[in-house]
């Protein structure tokens, strides 16, 4: 059973390879980070949550470093990210090890099936690497501007 963490945990470190090399959750560390983990590169909710959050961070909406990650391989993550411009690393999780230290790999409904896999899940961590919202299967539609909102809030903002 994976372990659901909970604002104050630390944040797991991992070192993951991306489509803009390896990646660490400690070279982060002293920045706002948004790690979000999503089933499939190219399907269309992983698509439509890729490009919101690549929209508002963009417009610098999100002031945060954003890192999305999936079981995809490098080549898919490229191809992802290629056509839809976007910005972030995309790190790769093949055997769902970080995944799971983020309790965001375990048991899930696919079309009315219960199968094993990624939980789309979001992370914001703050500066010290504590986690300072996690959010468990989330619903990709509107989902990155949720997070732009509760980053606000927790950045003092609004």
């Amino acid at each position: 059973m994976n372990t659901k963490l909970k604002a104050g945990d630390r944040a797991p470190d991992f070192s993951l390879p991306s489509n803009k090399g390896t990646k660490t959750l400690a070279e982060h560390l002293g920045e706002w980070v948004v790690v979000y983990y999503y089933p499939k590169d190219a399907t269309p909710g992983c698509t439509q949550e890729a490009c919101d959050f690549r929209d508002l961070s963009s417009s610098a909406e999100l002031n945060a470093q954003v890192l999305g990650i999936s079981a995809d391989d490098l080549d898919s993550h490229e191809n992802f990210a290629e056509a839809h411009s976007l910005p972030f690393p995309l790190l790769s999780d093949p055997e769902h090890e970080v995944a799971r230290r983020y309790g965001a790999y375990g048991e899930k409904k696919n079309y009315g099936k219960t199968v094993e896999g990624i939980l789309r899940s979001t992370f914001i961590i703050d500066p010290e690497g504590l986690i300072a919202e996690a959010m468990y299967n989330v619903k990709a539609t509107g989902h990155a501007e949720r997070v732009a909102k509760k980053l606000e809030t927790l950045q003092g903002g609004a």
